[in-house]
């Protein structure tokens, strides 16, 4: 813990981030959150707000001031700072272009000039996969060619990294992220069903062919991963990149199942919407994904849940924290 006495924490006053600022603040680590809130929010974090070892700071780290401020005194960055809304990317690609890579430049830049701050942890994602041809999909799968705009960012955040560890001789660790689900979470499919059986408790209407079959992690397995890789994160060459998610998979309309289970819904009609190009939910949206977490597996991290198991405990959490109108009817 010694070598890291102060923990950047990019977006940890989001769903993921504030997670992570809970087990890092709880293990005893100084805390620096910089969040711009527009996903969001100090409630996240409230608990630590008069913490003497946590720190928050309003800033868009689109700003290299901000950034340049954000990483002063700091001895590690676990980069989470991100637009997470990958549908957004149809309706306008600039957004994941500044959110992601104009961001984590900016940091990078700023880790560069800093005296100590060597080394980021990078939350990625499964999108940057594109469509693979082999399950589980490895970290070595290629070539990467990413179908959404969100995939395409992440993917370009990387190799960023992975230039400046090679260059300025940076320490990176890379998590490609399968679909994390848990309380705090401010969209996705879970939060989608729910809002949508709130209004309607008749009928849901399902997004592309219900088949679409991906990989469910939960918030706290992942935080658990964060833990792992930060014990690591010197032992090996730079950048290291690792898939982290369940080892199985669940399909949207079990998902659209279990939600109803847990509302106390009966005899709700499922209108699928037939989707677009051959049943996707979205332009960009993978019909299929699961990660092979050998690597991670390897280094003494195994996921807790399952995705049933992750989706359910998922919609208990948020039901008990949403608003009285997006609770059970």
């Amino acid at each position: 813990m010694d070598r890291f006495s102060r923990i950047l924490v990019t977006g940890g006053a989001g769903f993921i981030g504030s997670h992570l600022v809970d087990s890092l603040m709880t293990r005893g680590f100084r805390v620096r959150v910089v969040d711009n809130m527009s996903n969001g929010s100090p409630r996240n974090v409230g608990c630590w707000l008069n913490h003497a070892g946590f720190e928050l700071s309003q800033g868009d780290l689109k700003d290299p001031d901000v950034a340049t401020k954000s990483v002063q005194g700091v001895n590690a960055v676990f980069h989470l700072s991100a637009n997470p809304d990958v549908r957004i990317g149809e309706l306008d690609p600039s957004i994941h272009f500044r959110e992601n890579l104009t961001v984590t430049f900016n940091l990078l830049e700023a880790i560069r000039k800093n005296e100590t701050a060597k080394y980021i942890v990078f939350a990625s994602s499964s999108t940057v996969y594109g469509e693979p041809n082999v399950f589980p999909t490895p970290e070595g799968y290629g070539p990467l060619l990413p179908i959404s705009i969100y995939g395409a960012s992440k993917l370009g955040c990387e190799s960023l990294i992975s230039s400046y560890c090679h260059t300025f001789n940076l320490k990176a660790t890379i998590l490609r992220f399968a679909n994390i689900v848990g309380k705090r979470a401010t969209h996705g499919v879970i939060i989608d069903f729910i809002r949508k059986l709130s209004h309607n408790s008749s009928e849901l209407k399902i997004l592309g062919d219900g088949r679409q079959k991906k990989s469910y992690l939960h918030v706290t397995d992942l935080v658990n991963a964060f833990s792992i890789v930060l014990n690591n994160i010197d032992k090996n060459e730079s950048p290291q990149v690792y898939n982290v998610g369940s080892q199985d998979q669940i399909d949207v309309t079990r998902i659209a199942e279990i939600v109803c289970e847990e509302m106390s819904l009966h005899d709700v009609k499922h209108s699928l919407t037939g989707g677009v190009d051959g049943g996707r939910g979205w332009k960009g949206d993978a019909r299929k994904m699961l990660l092979s977490i050998d690597g991670m597996l390897g280094l003494g991290w195994k996921p807790r849940l399952g995705s049933e198991e992750a989706v359910r405990l998922a919609c208990k959490e948020l039901l008990n924290s949403m608003p009285g109108h997006l609770s059970k009817p």
